[in-house]
């Protein structure tokens, strides 16, 4: 059998077997829809990758074989992204996520199950080598407390009743999360009405008669399931703002003291590094390295005179009801400052990673040093603090690159034409965007 008892086990099986016709629609379900994004296929397991070719009804049937609990349980999303577990905030996991219409599953790589998550990710011996299995980590709606939106709609956090439960979706789309969202309330409606929750002294609701969606927002929804919705607060990004801007190089702080400080972008990229590109003190670069590009997570923040990547821990924060003290792990962790005045040019194209663009900055000596410097105060301890550039690679003499991988095109070309309008705005002609071969 391929669905255990536990609530926290399942598996993909290498065979479709046919099943009774749901009442979902499975048109919902196409198979382009159900295609990963090529940067998560490194991490898919055999049982992913068999999932990933199905479509339409043969989703839908497969979704009824091997992994619903009961025969009512419809499939209502598919959604594939990497996800951060909260006992595991350092580590991105690819995962297929279905969502139905009585639990969430987490489909996850092979990776899962070492990193002692035993008590909820158990993967059973079939005994069939025709069948291949895949971690599964599920959490009903009705054991669901709350969803976490991240700034921009880039990702949102699933938590459950315990640590185990946490889990942070990193959609890197803010149309993906939306959908998401919107099929979870859906899917929240259909279950049993509970009492309505006690009433607060703010009436959360009334805040949603302003339609201008082009602005952040201080809300926290409670859906008539008691699942609360917290959105970011006016506190969280301008503690964001404060970490960027006393990190501005003097040179950048001095120019934008006329206007205002704010963040224009936040997107979650992948910072793209060639192991050729980063060679031994001393040695050359080979040129002929076979060695794959390596996706370094990264969050990318634009403001009107800078743009940064940074790491951070999107799991632990807010704190948890039950935490018990702050994550050893800063949230935020500057990797690359630069100013926007700097840039020398874009490169669009598929030479370094499909899709990529190549920031190429003038290494100019000076005042942009000390926010390199400045690193070695945030770094944790006993840790050394990154390489001039953080990761970024040489180009020309005098030249730094950032590839930057943004897996959103909408997200990518946004970014684009904020650069260029800033660009434009600190040295008075068009920002240089050249395509690579």
């Amino acid at each position: 059998m391929a669905v255990t008892g536990s609530r926290e086990q399942c598996c993909c099986t290498s065979s479709v077997k046919s099943h009774s016709t749901s009442s979902w629609d499975s048109s919902r379900l196409q198979l382009e829809e159900n295609q990963p994004s090529p940067h998560l296929t490194p991490g898919l397991s055999p049982g992913l990758k068999l999932l990933a070719g199905l479509g339409g009804q043969h989703l839908v049937d497969y979704f009824h074989r091997y992994i619903a609990m009961s025969e009512a349980e419809e499939v209502r999303q598919v959604l594939w992204l990497s996800v951060v577990l909260y006992k595991s905030p350092e580590s991105e996991l690819t995962c297929c996520l279905l969502l139905s219409t009585d639990t969430i599953y987490f489909l996850l790589e092979d990776a899962a199950s070492t990193l002692g998550h035993q008590s909820v990710l158990d993967i059973m011996d079939s005994g069939d080598p025709g069948v291949c299995l895949c971690c599964c980590l599920s959490i009903g709606l009705s054991e669901l407390l709350s969803i976490n939106v991240g700034l921009f709609d880039q990702y949102f956090r699933v938590v459950g009743r315990s640590a185990d439960h946490i889990v942070c979706c990193l959609s890197r789309d803010s149309y993906g999360t939306g959908v998401f969202l919107q099929e979870l309330m859906s899917a929240l409606s259909l279950q049993q009405q509970l009492p309505p929750p006690e009433p607060s002294d703010q009436d959360f609701y009334s805040q949603f008669t302003n339609t201008n969606t082009g602005k952040m927002h201080n809300y926290e929804l409670v859906h008539s399931s008691r699942v609360k919705f917290i959105y970011p607060s006016e506190e969280e990004m301008g503690d964001l703002t404060f970490i960027v801007a006393e990190r501005k190089t003097p040179a950048s702080a001095a120019s934008s003291s006329s206007r205002s400080f704010n963040v224009l972008l936040y997107l979650l990229v992948f910072q793209v590094q060639i192991p050729s590109a980063l060679p031994s003190q001393g040695s050359a670069p080979s040129v002929h390295s076979t060695l794959s590009p390596v996706l370094q997570p990264r969050t990318l923040i634009l403001t009107s005179t800078d743009v940064f990547l940074l790491d951070e821990d999107y799991v632990s924060y807010p704190l948890p009801d039950f935490a018990k003290e702050p994550p050893s792990r800063e949230r935020y962790q500057l990797r690359e400052a630069r100013r926007i005045r700097d840039l020398d040019r874009v490169l669009l194209g598929y030479q370094t990673y499909p899709q990529a663009l190549t920031l190429v900055f003038d290494d100019l000596p000076g005042p942009d040093l000390l926010c390199h410097l400045t690193m070695d105060h945030f770094a944790a301890v006993g840790e050394e603090a990154p390489l001039r550039g953080g990761g970024a690679s040489a180009g020309a003499e005098g030249e730094v690159q950032w590839c930057v991988f943004v897996p959103g095109a909408d997200s990518r070309e946004r970014l684009i034409s904020l650069l260029a309008r800033q660009w434009e705005a600190l040295c008075s002609r068009e920002l240089p965007v050249e395509l690579t071969g």
